[in-house]
């Protein structure tokens, strides 16, 4: 099968097109043929090498850790789904990622794609819809008329952030660029500042909670908004615990944990369309292709997500 993979850690240039065998499921796993995947800041991250202490990968390491398409082997334990299934998924994080033709993943990671939705727009689901949702629920533990800030909402974990926080009921602020206030205010963001004009530290003030997919100097202004016992839940680096304790708030790092009934639950959302997933760019399934989506990834003004068509 074709996949796209990187022998060393290093720049875009590391992208090399292979042929490699394609993968057997376990019994507990299925066969997917991929239609589509999406790529994400891990991707680069991984590739330039800023991971390697976290993830000690053997090379040749196939990036990519987001999927649709359809399934097309099971395992013999394998009883919730069946060959032919449109299935999407955010599978472990192995060195046999989703830049390919065909993917593996247990069945407890995945779920069916609903009807009135297609395989690109169910790509750009998986990793940033469950970091989205997990921030907010299982960690932020927000209810509803909390306030929440998230920034950068027109990126892919920020605006499914913003849709699933209004589905909570919560009252929702965001940051963005000029270009993006309409955008983000579509999504359903009832307060919108833009970075460019004014300075979120300055207008907003005793937040539940904050999402944070910035770090650096955002992430200390971010804790100096939220109300005394508030929480800030970063996807990006740990909070300085000296900070956090200064300002009586509590701060931690997620690291989405791959969910397949919390991914049936997004899936719900998008069926009865309170939730939908912003398509921002495609890239063709390719060398090219895949160093184009990264060089666009690494610029941080990705609108949407990053899709990449494995099969037309």
């Amino acid at each position: 099968m074709k996949a796209i993979v990187i022998d060393q850690y290093g720049d875009r240039e590391e992208l090399k097109e292979r042929e490699i065998k394609k993968p057997k499921p376990k019994a507990d796993e299925i066969l997917i043929e991929v239609h589509s995947a999406s790529v994400n800041p891990i991707d680069w991250k991984l590739r330039e090498g800023y991971l390697k202490e976290m993830f000690a990968f053997d090379f040749p390491i196939i990036l990519g850790w987001d999927a649709s398409g359809i399934v097309k082997e099971k395992g013999n334990k394998v009883e919730s789904l069946k060959v032919g299934d449109r299935v999407f998924v955010r599978p472990e994080l192995t060195n046999r990622g989703t830049y390919a033709e065909y993917t593996t993943a247990k069945e407890n990671l995945v779920a069916k794609i609903p009807d009135n939705i297609n395989f690109k727009q169910a790509a750009a689901v998986p990793l940033a819809g469950l970091t989205a949702y997990q921030s907010l629920t299982d960690v932020g533990n927000l209810e509803k008329n909390d306030k929440v800030l998230i920034h950068a909402g027109a990126g892919g974990v920020g605006s499914f952030g913003i849709q699933i926080a209004k589905n909570l009921g919560a009252y929702v602020a965001t940051t963005g660029s000029t270009k993006n206030v309409e955008f983000l205010e579509s999504l359903g963001a009832d307060e919108v500042i833009d970075y460019t004009k004014a300075d979120f530290a300055e207008i907003l003030a005793d937040y539940d909670l904050v999402v944070d997919t910035l770090g650096g100097e955002i992430q200390t202004k971010s804790l100096g908004i939220l109300k005394k016992g508030g929480k800030l839940v970063s996807i990006v680096e740990e909070p300085d615990p000296q900070v956090v304790k200064e300002k009586e708030v509590e701060a931690t790092l997620h690291w989405l944990i791959p969910d397949g009934d919390q991914l049936a639950i997004l899936a719900d959302m998008m069926e009865k369309e309170k939730l939908k997933a912003i398509v921002g760019s495609e890239f063709p399934f390719s060398e090219k292709g895949l160093k184009d989506a990264h060089k666009l990834s690494e610029s941080h003004h990705a609108r949407g997500k990053i899709i990449i068509n494995v099969k037309s």
